[in-house]
């Protein structure tokens, strides 16, 4: 991050610090959020999209949504706003670093490594799909990797407004980034789910062979091979690569969308199970892409990983992207291809006249069936076919967003023009308060994650301490409030890691066996004793390595147990005020047991100085023991008032001086000052 000179202040509230990169559509920066005490991530848009009102308007409506997209492995929209013209949007500030940085270079990633990742990522794009929102732009500058391999996608609002904006483009052009684009992008065909699906698969091949399937000189040769070139498997790129990942990869490429993964969560559970080491549930089996991969090579150069206009491709099954300061190139149609392009439209034309025409004159006679449509398209459909009265009404729902779920009348009624229809639209799904699971095992946080109406994803680290098979750490946090259905990823201390002894002091052997068998731990057969003075006999009062150091599953742990109570130095009180003669006495954890001094004992000695001692100072006793300590009441020569030996027990104190209650062993006296 590079320090900024001018810290502007936006909307009076967001600071900025450092700049951080600049892509293709704004300049991220580093900035304090001074009214939450917080760093943020500022993304400020270029002035040109800035300056477009209806391209603003867009961009509102998908930060909005962008914000309501509460996932572990999404970077979050805070904030949007305006401020002297310029508008911004404010997101979570990740520590880490992007995957472009990792794969600068060209270099790879292992296999498992890649895998793993592309499973986050899989997740939050199957979670952004089941929402309504498609990315549109997945590529290595978007995704972010945390210290503890946390992915993060970012850019969900941005993406989908600046991809959905079609003026922003010249005409017969798309925005994206080329090398990442999907066919049907490249094309400038309507995109789903499936087309995140194929940019990842590109992501993917290249974290796997150090370069992505595609290079060119241009970004329209680049979006002509996604359309037209098959993909050399990457196990030919790289005999590293297992067949299985290999296999994964080729069905996420396939050119047409209906024989790629069909949801970003096919795709994120065969993931899984490669690195489970289980078979594969979605993708063709390995090989048999064999004898129909090769393509012809073309001189590479790097590309840039920046969003710009890119012209569409003509035929094939669609792709597009953007190189940063790549030229608008224009496409034109020739020879008999072009001629088939005007005789096909002048067809399609007449077709289209002819069924407006019928419509016009019947009008419709039956409820069409727009279930599982988008309620845009669903409506869209509806007032071509002349139905006047449409309406919606949403209810909570599993189904995507947006989507309609139902219709009154249903698919197939008998309707006409006038019908009152009802589009009854899905919400999606509540939203419900994360569990706090921190502390708990796997198992039993998986089952309140569950119960929750929440999925779980388990995610190793080595950056926390704890004990193995116990949730270190939760995201999203405990109390969040998430929508249902949502992932949690919980944290686990990585394989082979250490991590601290349990404290078992002062349980029996056979529950410090269990405690420690627990955390995989295993109890040495010998055992060791020492004294204490707060933990009974027989119980544990350590253990060898000691309690909290660090050590790995399988490690034995002797335990220490406790003698009994300990030896102690008594103190020597000779000549010290009773007061202070108990006060040292307690310090050593002894009791004093006070009785008067004989008078003869006294001779010279000031009232309240003890004299005399049970056991002598520097001795040792029990710990808890007690020591009898005589003390003088007055100062007399002997002879003098008071019985010689009298023994006394203080009760009370009557006037300035004097002792109350002071018994000999026949008679009592009391002395009033």
């Amino acid at each position: 991050m590079e320090p900024v000179s001018d810290q502007r202040l936006y909307s009076n509230r967001y600071q900025v610090t450092h700049l951080i990169a600049h892509g293709g559509m704004a300049m991220v920066y580093r900035a304090e959020d001074l009214l939450l005490g917080r760093a943020v991530a500022l993304k400020i848009l270029y002035p040109e999209l800035s300056a477009d009102p209806a391209f603003v308007e867009r961009f509102r409506r998908e930060a909005q949504a962008a914000a309501r997209l509460s996932h572990p492995n999404i970077v979050p929209v805070f904030d949007w706003g305006e401020d002297e013209g310029t508008y911004f949007i404010v997101m979570e500030l990740v520590e880490g670093t992007s995957l472009a940085d990792v794969l600068r270079g060209g270099r790879a990633l292992t296999a498992q490594r890649s895998a793993q990742l592309a499973a986050q990522i899989a997740a939050a794009l199957g979670y952004a799909h089941r929402n309504g929102m498609v990315h549109r732009d997945v590529k290595p500058g978007n995704i972010l990797i945390t210290p503890d391999a946390q992915v993060k996608v970012a850019d969900f609002g941005i993406a989908q407004a600046v991809a959905s904006e079609d003026h922003l483009a010249e005409a017969g052009s798309v925005m994206g980034t080329a090398t990442y684009f999907s066919p049907e992008q490249a094309e400038g065909a309507p995109v789903d789910g499936r087309s995140d699906v194929y940019s990842l698969g590109v992501v993917l091949y290249e974290m796997l062979v150090g370069r992505p399937p595609f290079t060119g000189e241009t970004p329209l040769e680049v979006s002509t091979q996604h359309v037209h070139s098959a993909v050399t498997p990457p196990v030919q790129v790289n005999a590293g690569v297992p067949r299985d990942l290999d296999a994964i990869v080729m069905r996420a490429l396939a050119k047409v969308p209906t024989q790629r993964y069909q949801t970003a969560e096919e795709l994120r559970e065969d993931l899984t199970r490669f690195t489970d080491g289980q078979p594969l549930r979605w993708a063709v089996p390995p090989g048999a892409f064999s004898g129909q991969d090769a393509t012809q090579m073309v001189q590479a150069v790097t590309p840039v990983d920046r969003t710009q206009a890119i012209p569409v491709v003509p035929g094939g099954t669609g792709v597009t992207g953007v190189y940063d300061q790549a030229p608008l190139i224009k496409v034109k149609r020739r020879g008999r291809g072009g001629l088939w392009v005007v005789v096909l439209a002048l067809l399609v034309i007449a077709a289209g006249g002819a069924f407006y025409a019928l419509h016009r004159t019947t009008g419709p006679s039956s409820m069409p069936d727009v279930v599982k449509q988008t309620v845009q398209n669903a409506e869209l459909a509806l007032t071509h076919d002349g139905f006047k009265h449409v309406t919606t009404a949403t209810t909570t729902s599993a189904q995507p967003v947006g989507t309609v779920i139902a219709s009154t009348p249903k698919a197939g009624t008998a309707v006409s023009a006038d019908t009152a229809i009802v589009l009854t639209v899905s919400s999606g799904l509540p939203d419900v308060t994360v569990p706090p699971v921190v502390g708990l095992s796997v198992s039993a946080a998986t089952t309140a994650i569950n119960n929750a109406g929440l999925h779980v994803t388990i995610a190793s680290t080595t950056t926390l301490s704890g004990p193995p098979n116990t949730v270190l750490s939760q995201s999203p946090i405990a109390s969040q409030k998430i929508r249902s259905g949502s992932l949690v990823t919980l944290y686990v201390l990585a394989a082979g890691s250490s991590y601290p002894v349990p404290n078992v002091q002062g349980q029996s052997p056979s529950l410090a066996g269990a405690t420690l068998g627990g955390e995989q731990l295993a109890v040495s057969p010998t055992t060791t004793t020492q004294c204490s003075n707060t933990i009974a006999q027989g119980m544990v009062v350590g253990t060898s390595p000691s309690i909290g150091s660090a050590v790995t599953a399988g490690t034995k742990i002797e335990l220490i147990l406790s003698s009994g109570l300990c030896q102690v130095v008594v103190p020597n009180v000779l000549n010290d005020s009773l007061v202070n003669a108990q006060a040292a006495l307690a310090r050593q954890g002894l009791s004093a047991s006070e009785q008067v001094a004989p008078v003869s004992l006294c001779s010279g000695a000031q009232t309240g100085v003890v004299v005399n001692q049970s056991v002598t100072g520097g001795s040792y006793a029990q710990y808890h023991s007690t020591i009898t300590i005589q003390y003088c009441t007055v100062s007399s020569p002997t002879g003098a008032t008071g019985a010689t030996g009298v023994t006394t027990t203080t009760t009370g104190v009557t006037g300035a001086t004097g002792v109350t209650g002071v018994t000999g062993s026949t008679t009592s006296s009391s002395v009033a000052g």
